[in-house]
């Protein structure tokens, strides 16, 4: 393994432990809360405007399927993992650019491209992880509270929770590694994640308005209802490939730009 992954992995790592108990405590709460949900349940539901629940995408508060969409997969859940896949990617360059201290990165034996693609790989596979927690901990927690969710199901949305993370984690490392400021990345990306979770939302509020959820990663990811539905694979790969477009962007703007030291 390189030394330059294991360094950043090493540099990053209590901010790695403090999202990875944060990410866990969450999903183990709102999910353990399920058997206490379930007698409320319908109250709940007739509660909540219809127009609420389609801006939120919660198709029904009655299932367990409607219950983990509505907890961990609707709003709370993208939001923790999209925050933390931003503030780690702007470790990777913008932030030791503006430090200072990317001259002493740089040192290592290997190209600008490889500099960068190294420091990308280690954050990504960070966010990957902590963007499953959910996944892990929903599958193990599920059968003891009585959520009765096809695993299957449960894996395609995790897995798109997944997708969206990298989405705009890669969006706001080829800022970064584009511009070398870390508040610009993390403005446009924190910028598009929310812009585009309301764009999603007011879409099926507008008459005529439905086709601009496509211009929304968040459809992607939840539009589909896949803990109802299952997997939708050409979503996921939409997703996947903006993050990955947008990476390899910014690794050939790095590449070509002058670094601040």
């Amino acid at each position: 393994m390189s030394p330059l992954v294991r360094k950043t992995w090493r540099d990053d790592r209590r901010a790695i432990i403090g999202w990875a108990a944060g990410v866990t405590a969450f999903t183990a709460v709102y999910t353990s809360f399920y058997t206490n949900f379930q007698g409320a349940a319908q109250l709940k539901d007739d509660a909540l405007p219809e127009g609420m629940k389609n801006f939120l995408s919660i198709q029904d508060m009655t299932s367990a399927a409607g219950y983990l969409q509505a907890t961990v997969y609707s709003l709370v859940g993208p939001l923790l993992v999209v925050m933390c896949g931003l503030l780690l990617i702007a470790r990777t360059i913008p932030r030791p650019e503006e430090d200072g201290g990317i001259e002493l990165l740089m040192v290592n034996p290997l190209s600008r491209r490889a500099f960068a693609a190294q420091r990308l790989a280690a954050t990504g596979v960070t966010v990957t992880a902590i963007a499953a927690i959910p996944w892990l901990v929903v599958t193990l927690m599920a059968p003891a509270v009585g959520i009765d969710v096809p695993l299957g199901n449960i894996a395609a949305a995790s897995v798109g929770l997944i997708a969206l993370a990298w989405c705009f984690t890669g969006i706001a490392f080829g800022v970064g590694a584009a511009t070398g400021r870390r508040s610009t990345a993390l403005a446009v990306a924190g910028t598009l994640a929310v812009a585009t979770y309301i764009l999603r939302g007011v879409a099926g509020l507008i008459d005529g308005g439905a086709w601009l959820r496509w211009l929304s990663p968040f459809h992607y990811f939840i539009g589909t209802d896949p803990l109802h539905t299952g997997w939708h694979p050409g979503h996921l790969i939409a997703l996947a490939a903006v993050g990955v477009a947008s990476a390899v962007a910014g690794i050939v703007w790095f590449d070509r730009r002058d670094v601040g030291v």
